[in-house]
């Protein structure tokens, strides 16, 4: 069975690695141009290019997917199967190609969080579950019939990063299990149902943090952009990069026993929602959000380094 590979960024290097290891016959690697990038702009590759260039893979890296030349190339290949994963969208005329069809490994358990980024959003909101599906690929986006679903539970205290990596596993490991069963014809595609939700692409503006939230929602907003691109706020007219935080049970009520070193007089009097204090031994900076305080763990001032609050509050002078 002839393989077509799309995918650019780390998360799809693992199907593609998975696929290999068990000797599919990848007979091209489709992705993304290289793209200037750095202080000297110099061309950068995308993982899943420097992983196809290692393993000697036929790389295609068209800028229209649509050009006469490059649909000619992708019908010489002659595939029987497209597997899309973190790819662009694609034109009808390129995912109808292959006999067998084309499949996409998309990031969530589907309807659930559309979109092109389904893990910020699942953390973002608060979720306890989600997973990797694999579907066929329709006219619209991430709609199409449901091959195969793998479920994996959100931690309190997972970050993206943390997300990403297991869910990059088992989406791997789905891929290998959807191609050999699309390969043994032993497949029953399920409408999707449920009430779809969607997770849209993240901008610089989506990641200021909203302090007129609870304590819960910017909890879970902030691990829901951490490591990356990270919830900012400002401090001193600053921008400031916000990585990690912790939930504190009563702070307003309870200080004492609740944390070391803290007693009801470090709050001070009428702070506003949005506004922080640092308590007297300057090792624990608090933000006032809608129901309580916030205790900000790690973050990186604009110019500064990513640091870990107590380091952070020794240079930092109120």
């Amino acid at each position: 069975m002839k393989i077509i590979f799309m995918g650019t960024p780390e998360f799809a290097v693992a199907s593609l690695d998975i696929l290999v290891k068990n000797n599919y016959d990848i007979v091209g690697v489709i992705t993304a141009p290289d793209k200037p990038a750095g202080r000297g702009n110099e061309l950068h590759q995308s993982d899943v290019k420097k992983y196809a260039l290692t393993n000697n893979l036929h790389i295609l890296q068209p800028t229209n997917l649509k050009s006469v030349d490059f649909l000619e190339e992708l019908k010489q290949l002659n595939a029987d199967l497209q597997i899309v994963v973190a790819f662009r969208m694609l034109p009808e005329i390129v995912w109808s190609m292959p006999k067998k069809g084309t499949f996409n490994l998309h990031a969530s358990l589907l309807p659930k969080f559309r979109g092109a980024a389904p893990i910020n959003w699942a953390i973002i909101n608060g979720e306890i579950e989600t997973g990797v599906t694999t579907f066929f690929l329709q006219q619209e986006i991430d709609t199409g019939n449901i091959i195969l679903q793998q479920k994996e539970p959100i931690h309190h205290t997972d970050n993206v990063g943390d997300l990403y990596a297991r869910l990059m596993k088992i989406g791997a490991e789905l891929t290998l299990k959807t191609v050999q069963k699309i390969e043994k014809n032993d497949i029953q595609p399920q409408i999707q149902t449920g009430t779809p939700t969607h997770a849209p692409k993240i901008f610089r503006e989506t990641c200021q943090i909203n302090w007129d939230k609870t304590s819960k929602e910017i909890y879970d907003f902030v691990r829901g952009l951490s490591p990356y691109p990270a919830a900012w706020t400002t401090i001193k007219g600053k921008n400031c990069k916000i990585y990690a935080t912790e939930m504190v049970e009563n702070l307003e009520g309870n200080l004492e026993g609740n944390l070391e070193n803290i007693s009801e007089n470090n709050i001070p009097k009428n702070i506003a929602i949005g506004e922080f204090f640092i308590t007297e031994n300057n090792k624990n900076m608090f933000f006032k959000t809608k129901d309580s305080f916030l205790k900000i763990k790690e973050l990186q001032l604009e110019g500064k380094k990513r640091l870990l609050v107590e380091e952070f509050l020794r240079g930092f002078k109120i």
